[in-house]
């Protein structure tokens, strides 16, 4: 087999440091070079116009610039856009950007990208879970997500300023909630939110980020221990073990009676306020009995709750409630005092939303 070259997005600072030292550059060049790939953008290394061209050769012969190939591109009718990328391996992934009209000064644009081929938790009505579990991204593979939307805005030019001392991305916010289970590749995932975070890297604020998890107990606590301020969002979708551990085969392992105090650790901890994400599906977890249910759980939890209906995948048994089914759960949850909202969904024409991604050909 040969050997694929190291991807210069999988490298942390001090690693690209030790990188330009190997190749008998000054240390600046380290700082050059993470500009070009976080700030600039660049798409190939002879962009690097301030790097000297046996250098920029170097780097090229030796290294990858990006570790994705974007394969099939799709825009919904709501204008999100979701890509399919291949790896170096051949498998796929498939990412989103979605966007948001301006509120408060500037548009929204959210990426919401995945962290792992396939995933491992299994649920039933997720197309990814179904998928099965192929293996982790790596930092760089979740990294260049990011980059290829910021790219796309950038070039399409939607209100951005050519200025190549500052360019800007647009991207505003990230999601990992694409494919696979953000915690369960979490030394991947914290290099990366690093990167992102960095003003060496890409510089977007650690509050504008927000990881998706199951339900990985230990994971969770340590989470609440990181010092930065990245949010959590967990996917409960049910009140009670019995119904939880059908939906969401993790909690037999890590059932509520663990998950809700890691989840008020969290909390403590952190000083954040958290998110539990609940799907609705028809005549399963919809009725009232349930949102009292859900309800009790919460209680005292400095949380809210996202309720979202139902995407359609390959099971067509787990279907969307009828909206006055909806609203119903939503009044009683907030007549109990518990913070909710109902989700709009977004990119649902072109299989982008919640539980619809997959790998494909």
């Amino acid at each position: 087999m040969v050997a694929v070259p190291i991807c210069i997005t999988d490298l942390t600072s001090s690693q690209i440091q030790e990188l330009v030292a190997t190749l008998g550059e000054p240390s600046y060049r380290a700082r050059q070079l993470q500009h070009w790939v976080h700030q600039r953008l660049a798409i190939s290394f002879d962009e690097m116009a301030d790097l000297p061209k046996p250098f920029r050769q170097r780097l090229a012969q030796e290294t990858r610039l990006h570790s994705l190939t974007p394969v099939h591109e799709v825009k919904g009718y709501d204008g999100t856009v979701k890509i399919l990328l291949a790896l170096a391996d051949g498998k796929t992934i498939e990412s989103t950007l979605m966007s948001y009209p301006a509120t408060k000064g500037q548009p929204r644009y959210t990426v919401c990208l995945s962290t792992q081929v396939g995933c491992p938790i299994g649920c039933p009505f997720c197309a990814t879970g179904q998928q099965g579990f192929e293996r982790n991204l790596t930092p760089g593979e979740m990294i260049d997500q990011v980059l290829y939307f910021a790219r796309r805005l950038r070039d399409q030019g939607d209100d951005v300023k050519n200025d190549l001392v500052q360019p800007v991305s647009h991207i505003t916010n990230l999601v990992f909630m694409g494919m696979g289970e953000p915690l369960a590749n979490y030394d991947a995932l914290w290099q990366a939110i690093e990167i992102l975070n960095s003003p060496l890297g890409f510089r977007l604020g650690a509050r504008r980020m927000v990881i998706s998890t199951a339900g990985l107990v230990p994971q969770i606590k340590r989470l609440s221990r990181e010092r930065r301020q990245v949010g959590l969002a967990i996917s409960l979708h049910a009140s009670e073990n019995p119904l939880r551990s059908k939906l969401v085969p993790i909690n037999k392992k890590y059932p509520l009676e663990q998950l809700v105090p890691a989840a008020r650790e969290y909390c403590d901890t952190a000083g954040r306020r958290l998110s539990f994400e609940y799907i609705l599906f028809e005549d399963i977890n919809d009725s009232l009995h349930y949102a009292r249910s859900l309800a009790r759980l919460l209680t005292g939890l400095d949380c809210h709750v996202n309720l979202i209906p139902a995407n359609h995948t390959a099971d067509q048994s787990f279907r969307p409630p009828a909206y006055n089914t909806i609203l119903a759960f939503q009044r009683e949850l907030r007549r109990l005092n518990i913070a909710c909202t109902l989700r709009q969904g977004r990119g649902l024409d072109i299989d982008a939303g919640c539980g619809q991604l997959r790998s494909r050909c």
